[in-house]
Formats: structure tokens, C-alpha cells, sequence
């Protein structure tokens, strides 16, 4: 959203990379004036998983005209939008070209602006929210490694792609029956039901059953 206009008090410094002068232009409409720069992207230019990193180049094509309301100012932009993957969580990267226009008001004689839209500070003009806010309205809500991408196995959350056609985990167990089916794989264990030394064994009628080479009573 357009940031409130300041009034001529407040004071803006040309060496900024998105800071304009508008010196050259001068105040007759229908003069031009055009300019390229490279320059550091805003900060906080990120939507959900991916964003601009801060500070990272952004090539700037700016074209000033004025006009009897102010200095209207269109620029593109192309970066470099770099986050991960809405399916698999893969790292992604790629190029973004956004297009801005914006009239940045002359300032009033008594110092006072609108409360709404942007002016210009003496000669001078900020263009960094208005970049800010286009780069952000750019992103993509969800990023794709690639258009066919298969997303994680809800299983073990392998990447479906690298895991191949072959990947699975057999039917699912409901966990109710986890223990019983414990149970079952002890049951037809062959050594599972084995006698070890020193067991106690009992014949039919309840009474024990003497081990090998005890006298039976």
C-alpha cells in the first residue's frame, strides 16, 4: 500500500540506491528522463516460502515523466526469487520481472501533502516501497520445483521423485491391531515356543512330568 505523503520537513539522502533526483527532469510536463541502476533489494520482499533475499541485485529500467500533478515514474524489475518447493520442499529459484507506476506528487507551497499516495521531497524521490511492494505482489503463492512434481510419501517423507515408481509401504495397519498381530508373529515363531533349561513341565492329569533321568514318583 502507497505510503503516507511527508511533508517538506522530512529529508531524504540522494546517495540511497533507490533515491531519485528529479533535478534534470525539471517541472515541464511532457519532458522524460530515463535511467538504469542495479540495485539492493528491500527487505522483507517474502510471501509464505519464498521471497527476495535482502540486499540481493535487482536490475532497475526507471523512466520519469513529469506532468502537471507531479512526476510520473514506470519502471521494471527483474531479481532473483529463490525459496522451496510447496510440493517437495526442494530448494527453487527463479527469475521474477515486475512492472511499477507511480505518481509522486509535487509538494504543497505551505508544506503540507494528502494524506494518501507519494510526494516528492524537494527534488528528490523514494522509490523503494513502491519496488517493495511490487516485487511482493509478484511472488508465487506456490512454488513448484517443477510442474510435475509428485510432493513427499506421507509415509516416510521421502521425495516421490528420487524414491522411484517402485517406492511403498504396504497396506496400513490399523494400530488397534498392532498388538494382536505381535502376538500372531510370536505365535508362529518356531523358537518362540521352545523349552528352555530349568522349565517345568506337567503331564496330563496336572501332575509335574520328571525331566530325563529323574524317577518318576
Amino acid at each position: 500500500m502507497p505510503q503516507p505523503r511527508k511533508n517538506s520537513s522530512a529529508r531524504l539522502d540522494p546517495r540511497k540506491p533507490l533515491v531519485f533526483s528529479t533535478l534534470d527532469l525539471g517541472r515541464s510536463p511532457g519532458s522524460e528522463y530515463s535511467q538504469q541502476r542495479t540495485v539492493p533489494a528491500p527487505a522483507y520482499v517474502r510471501a509464505g516460502l519464498v521471497g527476495v533475499d535482502e540486499g540481493s541485485d535487482v536490475e532497475l529500467d526507471v523512466r520519469m515523466e513529469a506532468v502537471s500533478e507531479g512526476v510520473l515514474v514506470s519502471a521494471t524489475a527483474r531479481a532473483e526469487v529463490t525459496g522451496e518447493c510447496a510440493r517437495c520442499l526442494e530448494p527453487v529459484s527463479e527469475p521474477v520481472e515486475v512492472r511499477a507506476q507511480e505518481l509522486f506528487a509535487y509538494s504543497a507551497d505551505d508544506g503540507q501533502a494528502d494524506a494518501e499516495g507519494y510526494s516528492l521531497l524537494g527534488d528528490l524521490l523514494d522509490f523503494e516501497p513502491v519496488l517493495h511492494d511490487a516485487l511482493v505482489l509478484a511472488l508465487p503463492l506456490a512454488p513448484l520445483c517443477r510442474e510435475d512434481c509428485q510432493g513427499l510419501c506421507v509415509e516416510c517423507g521421502a521425495p516421490l521423485a528420487q524414491a522411484g515408481p517402485d517406492h511403498g509401504h504396504g497396506p496400513a495397519i490399523d494400530p488397534r491391531w498392532a498388538s494382536l498381530q505381535q502376538a500372531a508373529s510370536r505365535l508362529g515363531d518356531p523358537g518362540a515356543g521352545g523349552s528352555e533349561p530349568g522349565d517345568t513341565h506337567m503331564n496330563g492329569n496336572g501332575r509335574r512330568k520328571p525331566s530325563a533321568g529323574e524317577p518318576d514318583d
